[in-house]
């Protein structure tokens, strides 16, 4: 059963969240540490392939103007390298405020502060995963 991949790209790590088969929640699943841009599509590559994933989804972060800045160009180039190697579709789903939202969970599972780096890239890639499923479910 095919699930959807849900990324929030960093400059320093790349979240990672994964669908249910039902394509009905999404669950944070890794925190990559980037290195190079090879060796990151390489371990996105090989959670595509491990869990027969059917569909990217990539946060985008605008302004709160909606205009793009520096950040979403930047991820749009990676996205691009992505699609030279994995073969699926890749939609973009606008990520405002979504650290703001993965840092106040962390801090209602009374998670310390210098713990909440390990876990808050995964549960903002779940944030833009989530949203995107809802708005997908809704329509």
């Amino acid at each position: 059963m095919s699930r959807i991949m849900g990324l929030d790209v960093g400059d320093k790590t790349i979240g990672v969240a994964l669908s249910d088969p039902l394509f009905i929640t999404a669950q944070p699943y890794e925190t990559i540490k980037r290195t190079k841009a090879k060796f990151d599509i390489d371990r996105i590559e090989k959670i595509f392939v491990e869990n027969d994933i059917s569909l990217i989804v990539v946060g985008l972060p605008k302004n709160m103007n909606n205009t793009m800045g520096p950040q979403s160009m930047r991820i749009i180039s990676f996205v691009d390298l992505i699609k030279k190697r994995i073969d699926t579709e890749i939609v973009y789903q606008d990520e405002r405020l979504t650290t703001i939202q993965s840092e106040s969970v962390l801090i209602d599972m009374s998670v310390r502060r210098e713990n909440r780096k390990a876990h808050i890239d995964k549960i903002a890639a779940s944030f833009i995963l989530q949203t995107y499923l809802d708005r997908r479910n809704n329509e």
